[in-house]
């Protein structure tokens, strides 16, 4: 077996660990990058990329059905070609992952080894059967991957992950949808506009990474009436009927239903790639979960003898597992790694606002970690409704609640919750002004152009505005 000796490893070579090798490179060490499956990153293969891609399509089907609403008609029926449409989503699919390869060819071949990593302590790994390393301090970047239930394994060939779908080459007829968290919600309605039969299924009344009760129940009533969604279902029988899949659930008048679909999407979650690296071989204290518990500032895992050597980054520390924060842990967690190798102390890296988009149709906006994440009574809430908004009833795109929050006793604005058209665009404005710490006054005094969807935004914050004089005229009152 070959042996190595470096300052820092770097297992996985996603996006997390791409960027976790250049930051150690750029901080003078010495590094080695392992990777135990495909080039590429999941963003590029299997993630936002591909999805978008088909999102992109069924938006495109959605908005010429709508055409005749503006006084335009298609003489012919619409006519969706499901061969063309995953073509062209294999092809984009295909050079999005060329382009990260392309970028992996400037890395010394030196630096790369491929095969599984696994720990035998803290300083060392074994990769394969052929390599041996011994390093200074260890990132680990190795990503996520689906989950579901033992009891769906049950379905075989008729059982998918988002994973499989990138790979199809015509569309299905029928899909039922495990799961309306993020991947479920944008995959389900994709395929619906693109002609799919599609039931999601989920359970305890959740839907994407809403916590807003009032954005919630708005998102749900607007999702049913495009397609069939039971957050709470119950289900009581699955199984494999020759080519479909049967399910049997409980109607809403109480009374039992049996549905039939091609293929049934798991898209009940996704797990940090940690239960196969060894370590139980390491010193690192772990959650119940079996993920090293970490500093969020630095990405420093934490272990029984004191200040480790091993950092972590990406999905695989199951914090907030979206790209840019990938990238931002990536970099911050090879930074360090390189500081602890070289004998300096580990710092702070940047965090930003917390910030999630969810490119459903309206869109999901999560801004400051949103309701969940606010103290009962702490807050104040305003509101702005796009149903009469401007700009969206222009376009026929006005469908869609916003709620913003703010500190009633110093205005700072605090997060908001939203499921509305361009959310994509209207949350990052709000992220942007959550980092600078931003009251609902200075907000205000920004500039926001006529006619823009944007103006919603100036809406909601002149109802948080006045809702804040309210709160803070009778704090003076009660005082």
């Amino acid at each position: 077996m070959k042996s190595m000796q470096v300052d820092v490893a770097v297992i996985g070579a996603g996006t997390a660990g791409l960027v976790a090798y250049k930051a150690a490179k750029a901080a003078g060490a010495n590094v080695v990058m392992v990777e135990g499956g495909n080039y590429g990153t999941t963003c590029a293969r299997v993630g936002c990329m591909p999805s978008k891609l088909l999102i992109a399509a069924a938006d495109i089907a959605h908005t010429v059905g709508k055409a005749s609403a503006f006084g335009i008609h298609i003489d012919s029926v619409i006519r969706i070609d499901g061969n063309e449409v995953m073509a062209r989503v294999r092809s984009e699919r295909d050079r999005f992952v060329a382009g990260v390869l392309h970028g992996m060819k400037r890395i010394a071949e030196t630096d790369l080894l491929q095969g599984q990593a696994v720990f035998v302590d803290d300083h060392t790994l074994v990769v394969g059967d052929h390599t041996r390393i011994t390093a200074r301090s260890i990132v680990i970047a190795t990503g996520s991957r689906a989950v579901y239930p033992d009891s769906f394994k049950t379905l075989g060939d008729r059982l998918i992950i988002s994973d499989d779908v990138f790979d199809w080459h015509d569309l299905p007829k029928s899909v039922a949808v495990m799961g309306p968290g993020i991947i479920g919600l944008e995959l389900g309605q994709a395929l619906h506009r693109l002609g799919v039969r599609v039931a999601v299924f989920g359970r305890d009344g959740r839907v994407g990474p809403l916590s807003d009760p009032e954005i919630l129940a708005y998102s749900v009533a607007a999702f049913k009436q495009e397609f069939t969604l039971k957050p709470d279902a119950q289900i009581t029988d699955m199984r494999r009927e020759g080519d479909l899949v049967a399910i049997r659930h409980t109607m809403d008048n109480g009374g039992q239903q049996t549905e039939y679909f091609d293929y049934v999407l798991a898209a009940t979650g996704r797990a940090p790639n940690v239960h196969d690296i060894g370590l139980q071989n390491t010193t690192l204290k772990l959650d119940k979960k079996g993920v090293p518990l970490f500093d969020t500032k630095t990405t420093q895992t934490e272990s029984a003898n004191g200040a480790s050597a091993i950092f972590i980054a990406g999905d695989a520390d199951n914090f907030i597992p979206l790209l840019h924060e990938a990238t931002d842990e990536g970099r911050i967690a090879g930074d360090n790694a390189a500081r602890f190798a070289l004998g300096k102390a580990v710092q702070p890296g940047l965090r930003r606002a917390p910030l999630a988009v969810v490119f459903t149709d309206p869109q999901i906006g999560i801004i400051g970690g949103g309701f969940h994440a606010l103290k009962p009574g702490s807050f104040v809430t305003g509101q702005v409704s796009f149903e009469d908004q401007g700009r969206a009833r222009m376009m026929l795109r006005n469908k869609g609640l916003a709620n913003l929050y703010a500190d009633p006793s110093s205005g700072l604005f605090l997060g908001a919750e939203m499921f509305a058209p361009a959310a994509e665009h209207l949350a990052h404005l709000l992220a942007w002004a959550l980092q600078n710490k931003m009251t609902i006054a200075q907000i205000l005094e920004m500039p926001f152009y006529h006619p823009v969807i944007e103006e919603g935004l100036r809406s909601a914050l002149h109802d948080l505005k006045a809702r804040l004089h309210s709160a803070q005229a009778s704090a003076g009152k009660t005082g």
